[in-house]
């Protein structure tokens, strides 16, 4: 786990909790955390879900079940923040997440709504996508021949524990049912705050009838020529986004609230 500082603190910026996704680690989140903190003048929280990175790895044999995002949401991220003595009464932290980190994030917001300042998902899973499913076919082979595995061996301490967990459990056939997907919807529509998504997955969540209520509370922003990992493949045009929706939601609790000024996306 690690704090991160912003090099010009502002006093009414919001804490940031950085939540990973599938494969993630602190290490993969490489730079973006900390310029985003920057960015806003914010402080940071970034870390490894248990199985991942440095985190304690799963026991031999045990396999996570279709609902292991809502025992992350739910339970440890629960149990960290207040281990870390989090305030979420008074200055309720926001939560910037990406793809399973995402989903984690909104069903977080959904079971504890008032113990979160705002949310940024990028591509957060809301029901099972044949898209996704397939590219997670196709990495149980990259990982098999040889070649994710030496890549992911850099960012975790064990490497098995942190693909198998995920892999297995995406593609487990109780997973693929849809039975997940009223929940995730729910809490999606009961939660929006800002994202960067796959198009299908952010749209359908426009489509919800309980999205009206978030009007104008909600940003959709679609990056072209983006894949699965805005933070990596348009970082500038993604803090950018965070920057200004940040501040747009803290202005209405605290007009002083102003981010640090930050350079415009690179062309």
């Amino acid at each position: 786990m690690q704090r991160l500082a912003a090099a010009e603190p502002q006093p009414a910026a919001p804490l940031l909790v950085f939540l990973h996704e599938g494969l993630g680690s602190v290490s993969m989140w490489r730079a973006f955390p900390q310029r985003v903190c920057d960015a806003l003048g914010a402080a940071g929280i970034v870390y490894s879900r248990p199985g991942y990175g440095r985190s304690t790895p799963r026991a031999p044999g045990e396999r996570w079940g279709p609902d292991f995002m809502h025992h992350q949401a739910q339970q440890v991220l629960l149990a960290l923040l207040d281990a870390l003595h989090v305030d979420r009464a008074d200055d309720p932290p926001w939560l910037l997440g990406h793809s399973d980190g995402a989903t984690i994030a909104l069903l977080h917001a959904a079971r504890f709504p008032r113990q979160v300042g705002g949310l940024v998902l990028m591509a957060p899973h809301v029901f099972v996508e044949p898209l996704s499913l397939a590219s997670i076919r196709r990495a149980r082979e990259a990982y098999l021949g040889g070649e994710l595995k030496s890549r992911l061996t850099r960012h975790h301490d064990d490497a098995d524990s942190a693909f198998w967990g995920w892999n297995s459990v995406w593609l487990d056939p109780r997973s693929n049912t849809g039975t997940s997907r009223p929940s995730w919807r729910r809490s999606a529509a009961r939660c929006w705050r800002s994202r960067a998504s796959t198009t299908d997955t952010a749209r359908s969540n426009r489509s919800t009838p309980s999205h009206a209520a978030c009007r104008g509370r909600a940003e959709l922003l679609e990056l072209p020529r983006c894949g699965h990992s805005p933070h990596r493949d348009q970082p500038d045009a993604v803090i950018a986004a965070v920057q200004r929706f940040v501040a747009t939601r803290r202005r209405g609790a605290n007009a002083s609230f102003a981010p640090a000024p930050t350079s415009s996306p690179a062309a």
